[in-house]
């Protein structure tokens, strides 16, 4: 059994900088490939990145390529997802997942991946 929680979210001006955090329990954290999604109102869950075990690894959504960064930290048990150059369009509560799975599944098939943290809100104000 894997907890997640999520921290770090606010709110922010367009054009700005959020770093979220998802720190985990137990200790088997450098098994698990660590994703981050993102669910806005009214809208379908979004595949925003993934890092695979020790972070060589990673994958994101096209449309956010080049405004977040996803990172771990093993020792911590943490993952964290860097975004910049916010936009209004960016506002969405901000989920982190965890499985023994490729980082490509995180993307291709969300609904299969095991573990989820409640979110962080993200609202971004132009």
């Amino acid at each position: 059994q894997v907890q997640l929680v999520e921290s770090g979210g606010g709110l922010v001006q367009a054009g700005g900088s959020l770093r979220l955090s998802c720190a985990t329990s137990g200790r088997t954290f450098n098994t698990y490939t660590m994703g981050w999604f993102r669910q806005a109102p009214g809208k379908e869950r979004e595949f925003v990145a993934a890092s695979s075990l020790g972070g060589a690894i990673t994958r994101y959504a096209d449309s956010l390529k080049g405004r977040v960064t996803i990172s771990r930290d093993n020792a911590k048990n943490t993952a964290y997802l860097q975004m910049n150059s916010l936009k209004p369009e960016d506002t969405a509560v901000y989920h982190c997942a965890a499985d023994i799975a490729p980082v490509s599944r995180f993307a291709s098939q969300p609904n299969t991946i095991q573990y989820w943290g409640q979110g962080t809100q993200v609202t971004v104000s132009s």
